[in-house]
């Protein structure tokens, strides 16, 4: 028994875009193009299914985008919503409802969330001194203050998250933040807000989160412990903004609700509006029903960057309410690179979803195969041109593409595309090998390893073509008219077999095979068979080998916009000098040379190394955010700079006492900060 046979109906959702751009490749294999074949796939068992998605239209990320376009929020949102809207439209995503957060449908539900935790006693209210810019006279959300982020020593952390080491912060955290707005220091003044209490609800959290060990994907497991490890704080849930859904309390006028109180109830009021639009009941989607049996499966499909938000803060609000299911799974995937960089929309450094579906018109299948053969789903991965061009071409083309030919040029040479007997699978020995895939598609696809089951269905292309290799039914048709028969319709229910499974990962394909089988389709518990008598339609090509003119233009065209990036005038890239300091002040840092003894990984972490330093005063231990850029073995005796009075922290459960200098560029590479000579141990660096 399939382990989704435990619910009714299924409430499927894709992390919301911020509407303050387009799309990229990197979006698509981290949180859409997943969700859509498991969707597709939910569909064909015929699941009752919602798939919900939309548009996130507040926060700082809007209003950012905003000022720097000298425009307003509404524009923006308006401007990136119909972009977005159309590239998935374009592409083929299988949404229920695309949505909205800027929607009256939404700040009313919003507001009626807030209202019930705030009637319930669920949230504190507190005066807290938060940054504000003297210059602009307003208060700074999270997103316009960046600083060090005192974890990994980052200088461009933001005040909610360090999206270099992923930890989750508060803008008061930071180390010399600096306003966005002004490129100043801001000041601390005193503002009231409400917060959600995490703390009381960590264990509550943590025996939920410890139930889904084994279940959850390790990648997402390992973050939410790590953040539970490290103790919750409350939240702020309302924020001194001038965009987004106000706080529906008489006190607060002036005040917003925190972006990551109202995104994810996006979810919700896009099912209502779904729900009003297709007469059904949204609360059967969302609300815990009488019959715990009878209960909703909830999946968010996410980026890792999302995965705190809707593994904990999301549940926490959830619980609190207490109406609502909670997220049965949260598959999110790692990050997708491209040609040996990260994906980065300020440098331009991307391949965007609108021009890929401009510059390769009908080639929609062709990206879904590629990118859903290199998802991200426990580490990082990486798309390149020429990948591209060799799965397209010796994958779909050579494997797939050549099979289904093969086998409908000869049916209607040999037939006239005639089928003049009631055909199914006869060979046993092919019927049991498809039924394994047809087994190892199901486990792979409910475990989230699209990956593995997309190379099922295409080792059923490779078994297709090794029968029709071995039968040779254009030199039997000579001798054994019956045997050549015989293959060539068991080929053509190979066909339809492959087809059927195929439909969740390459949708436009099936469908043109499904049109030259001259079927409308073929259901996963449905027996492949055509009658006798049944016409054929010709035959076909279903893809196109990808020339070498055309990838060496996509490769250019990102080595143009990297030149472009280089060239272009440094004061955008360059962070804005921070405040003055007094020479009094500066003088208390406590800078000297020290060698590196010892470096090795930290367990469980990507960017972080565990340094043994001789200072000169002693040796000490240091924990450093730079094993994206160095490896430990190639750094150990490297002299560096080390601020060595810093206050110590600990650091993933190390005390970290120390922190090495690094310059960092505008593409976030980092640098050791050193001297050109070679200096003793504890030399003071002035």
């Amino acid at each position: 028994m399939s382990q989704l046979d435990k619910y009714k109906r299924f409430t499927v959702t894709s992390a919301l875009p911020y509407a303050n751009g387009p799309l990229h490749i990197g979006h698509l294999a981290g949180a859409y193009l997943p969700a859509d074949i498991f969707v597709r796939y939910l569909r064909l068992l015929k699941k009752d299914v919602v798939y919900i998605c939309g548009s996130d239209e507040h926060g700082a990320a809007i209003t950012i985008k905003a000022k720097k376009e000298g425009t307003t929020p509404q524009a923006i949102i308006d401007k990136y919503h119909q972009q977005i809207k159309q590239s998935f439209e374009d592409f083929g995503m299988s949404f229920d409802i695309y949505h909205r957060t800027s929607s009256a449908i939404h700040h009313d539900l919003s507001q009626e969330f807030f209202l019930n935790l705030y009637e319930k006693g669920e949230f504190i209210e507190k005066f807290s001194e938060q940054y504000y810019d003297e210059d602009f006279n307003q208060f700074l959300a999270d997103r316009y203050i960046t600083g060090t982020c005192p974890v990994c020593s980052n200088d461009r952390a933001y005040g909610d998250q360090c999206e270099n080491c992923g930890t989750s912060l508060n803008p008061t955290d930071l180390i010399n933040p600096i306003s966005t707005l002004s490129g100043k220091a801001p000041v601390l003044k005193p503002t009231k807000h409400w917060y959600l209490p995490l703390d009381k609800y960590q264990p509550w959290l943590e025996k939920w989160i410890d139930e889904k060990e084994g279940e959850w994907k390790v990648n997402v497991f390992g973050q939410c412990r790590s953040w539970l490890k490290s103790g919750l704080q409350p939240r702020s849930m309302t924020r001194d903004l001038d965009w987004g859904i106000d706080v529906p309390l008489e006190e607060a006028k002036g005040k917003k609700l925190y972006v990551w109180m109202d995104a994810p109830i996006g979810y919700i009021s896009a099912t209502k509006q779904w729900a009003i639009d297709n007469n059904k009941n949204w609360q059967l989607y969302w609300k815990k029903q009488a019959n715990e049996a009878d209960e909703t499966c909830l999946l968010h499909f996410i980026g890792k960057d999302n995965i705190v938000f809707h593994c904990i803060i999301f549940p926490a609000i959830l619980k609190a309410h207490g109406e609502y299911v909670l997220p049965q799974n949260v598959p999110a995937n790692e990050f997708l690179n491209l040609e040996g960089d990260k994906l980065s929309t300020s440098r331009n450094h991307a391949v965007w979803l609108h021009e890929y579906l401009e510059e390769f018109p009908g080639k929609q299948d062709e990206l879904r195969y590629v990118l859903t053969s290199i998802l991200p789903e426990t580490s990082d991965s990486e798309f390149t041109w020429k990948d591209y061009q060799a799965r397209v071409n010796n994958e779909l083309v050579a494997i797939l593409g050549n099979y289904v030919n093969r086998v409908m040029i000869l049916m209607h040479k040999y037939y006239d595309g005639k089928v003049n007997a009631n055909i199914k699978l006869t060979d046993a020995k092919i019927n049991a090998e498809l039924g394994g895939y047809y087994d190892e598609l199901g486990k792979n696809l409910e475990s989230y390893r699209f990956r593995q089951a997309m190379q099922n269905v295409m080792d059923m292309a490779r078994l297709g073509n090794r029968y029709l290799t071995e039968q040779e039914p254009w030199k039997a048709i000579k001798n054994d008219a019956d045997a050549a028969k015989n293959a060539l319709y068991n080929s053509l229910a190979i066909i339809g077999h492959i087809a059927t499974c195929l439909q969740p990962f390459l949708p436009r394909t099936a469908e043109k095979i499904f049109g030259m089988l001259n079927v409308e389709s073929f259901a996963l518990d449905q027996e492949v068979e055509f009658a006798s008598g049944h016409q054929l339609n010709p035959a076909a090509l279903l893809f196109e080998k990808v020339e070498d003119e055309a990838i060496e233009k996509q490769i250019q065209k990102l080595a143009d916009k990297k030149a472009a990036a280089v060239a272009a005038p440094k004061q955008v890239a360059v962070t804005p000098a921070k405040a003055n300091v007094s020479f009094d002040d500066f003088v208390k840092m406590d800078i000297r040379t020290g060698t590196i003894l010892t470096a090795e990984k930290v367990a469980k972490t990507k960017k972080l190394l565990k340094l043994t330093i001789d200072t000169g005063i002693d040796q000490r231990t240091v924990v450093s955010g730079i094993a994206e850029y160095y490896e430990p073995e190639a750094i150990i005796g490297k002299q560096v700079s080390i601020l060595v009075n810093l206050e110590p922290r600990e650091i993933k459960g190390i005390m970290s006492q120390g922190m090495i200098l690094m310059a960092e560029n505008a593409e976030g590479k980092l640098s050791f900060v050193a001297q050109v000579d070679t200096m003793d141990n504890g030399s003071v660096v002035r």
